[in-house]
């Protein structure tokens, strides 16, 4: 339990994290897209704006393969600094956890067997609505049934999800809601005036308070999708919502049609947790008392200046790679210097051995 730093109800923490400690874990990794992201330097999320929608299914190709098969090579940054997916796929497979892809309105079909849901992407909210209400009733729904069957195979299910610019749709839903939210970002720099200044278009035109309109016209199919996989998962297992601040949007929709909050947490990385642009452990508690787990995974101490730019404030977080890290934990026993170990292993075989 001293690995990891506790946000908000603590004796909840203490408890989850005990009922957790050497069980079994799914990971269930949802990839989506809002044409949001295509908005200039609002995201990082791929190297060039015509290759961000194959970020989420190269994402998900990547987790499974150890490479790529709709792109080259696995997603990165303009300057080449690697997806977060690496720091999720070393947890998974130094613990030996499985995991599926589910497609929630990613744009771009991964190459692989996944759960296909049928959702739209998301439109861009800066201009237009970004899905219909009933896309948004589908979408929790269809999220309802995957989660049901998914959470009778396991003692935790561990969410996760790839959506560039999920951030920014994210920020909109939940300002929406009531919550006077900043959220982190992809890169150093928080492009916070840009996403303010998108996030106030879309606002505009809110006219009614129903969550489910909220969502349809300003937010992005992965959030009611997996708040529906959250509701009805909650009932039957533990649930870890693997992410930063597009996990509290989804938090605060899940809130307005309901989950059991005794079984539920959400795991982060301590850089989305200490980032000073954004408010992640107090817009959590403010939403739902839930715990929040973040853990540093101390890629600050990592010979490769790659995994050195995640604790300097790239990526931060994506892929569920936080979640995934705490479940590898709780799971095996992983330390932090094996998990680097085996971190660095994975990054010399993608960037430096022929």
């Amino acid at each position: 339990m001293e690995a990891f730093q506790i946000s908000g109800n603590s004796d909840k923490a203490t408890d989850f994290l005990e009922s957790i400690k050497s069980k079994n874990f799914l990971f269930s990794f949802v990839i989506s897209y809002t044409e949001t992201c295509e908005i200039p330097e609002i995201t990082v999320a791929g190297a060039e704006k015509d290759l961000i929608q194959y970020t989420p299914p190269a994402d998900a190709e990547y987790l499974h393969y150890g490479y790529c098969k709709t792109i080259e090579r696995i997603p990165m940054t303009p300057d080449g600094k690697p997806t977060p997916g690496l720091l999720t796929k070393v947890a998974l497979e130094s613990s030996s956890i499985p995991h599926i892809t589910i497609n929630a309105g990613s744009k771009i079909a991964p190459q692989l067997p996944f759960i296909e849901t049928g959702l739209p992407s998301g439109k861009n909210i800066y201009v237009e609505k970004s899905l219909t209400d009933s896309d948004v009733s589908h979408a929790v729904d269809y999220g309802r049934i995957v989660g049901r069957n998914l959470a009778s195979l396991t003692d935790c299910l561990v969410i996760g999800e790839c959506i560039p610019g999920g951030t920014t749709t994210s920020l909109a839903v939940l300002r929406a809601l009531g919550y006077d939210a900043r959220v982190s970002s992809s890169i150093p720099t928080n492009p916070v005036k840009l996403k303010n200044k998108v996030v106030s278009s879309a606002l505009t035109r809110i006219n009614s308070d129903h969550p489910y309109s909220i969502v349809a016209e300003i937010g992005d199919p992965m959030i009611p999708f997996v708040a529906g996989m959250l509701n009805s998962a909650s009932d039957v297992t533990k649930v870890l919502l693997a992410g930063g601040t597009q996990m509290a949007a989804v938090l605060a929709f899940a809130e307005k049609i309901g989950f059991q909050d005794e079984n539920a947490a959400i795991g982060t990385t301590s850089y989305v947790a200490n980032d000073d642009s954004a408010n992640f452990d107090e817009l959590v508690k403010e939403i739902s008392d839930i715990p929040a787990i973040s853990v540093d995974p101390e890629l600050d101490k990592s010979k490769f200046s790659g995994l050195k730019a995640f604790s300097e404030g790239f990526a931060k977080e994506g892929v569920g790679a936080g979640g995934c890290i705490i479940s590898s934990m709780m799971k095996s026993g992983l330390d932090k210097t094996k998990y680097l170990e085996n971190a660095e292993k994975e990054y010399d075989r993608l960037f430096t051995l022929p």
